[in-house]
């Protein structure tokens, strides 16, 4: 049996992206993504909590966000989770979890009113709104 490995996320740069070019001249950008969920607990009370996520583009899309992306920018990943890990400088064993994203579309509103985005988000199944995954798994039923 196959894995599944896909992550979406819509949420706002922390920072300008860092790009990078590799040997080849292969560029790679690697910046944070805060998303926000917000709830209300068992008293009522309003609660906000925000996770940041650190993202890598390679090639293309890297140049893209290099080029259009900046700190606050709105934007929707879709992409899967890798994890690698390194020796420090002192010998400790690192690990980070990135998200490597192959999707990107800018949601920022353009100086007309319309999204940035929007002509790619237009042709998207069921008109703009994000397509659910198919993976013909059946869903519990609460």
């Amino acid at each position: 049996m196959r894995g599944v490995n896909r992550v979406m996320l819509i949420g706002n740069l922390g920072k300008d992206p860092d790009m990078q070019f590799l040997e080849g001249n292969i560029g790679v950008a690697k910046f944070s993504l805060a998303t926000t969920e917000t709830y209300k607990d068992r008293s009522g009370k309003l609660i906000s909590q925000t996770e940041w996520h650190t993202i890598v583009l390679w090639r293309g899309l890297a140049e893209l966000a290099q080029k259009y992306l900046h700190k606050g920018s709105l934007v929707y990943i879709e992409g899967r989770l890798k994890t690698r890990s390194w020796e420090d400088k002192e010998g400790n064993k690192k690990c980070a979890t990135e998200i490597v994203g192959d999707n990107l579309i800018m949601l920022d509103k353009r100086a007309d009113g319309t999204t940035a985005g929007s002509d790619v988000i237009d042709n998207l199944p069921g008109g703009g709104d994000i397509p659910p995954i198919d993976d013909g798994a059946e869903r519990l039923p609460f």
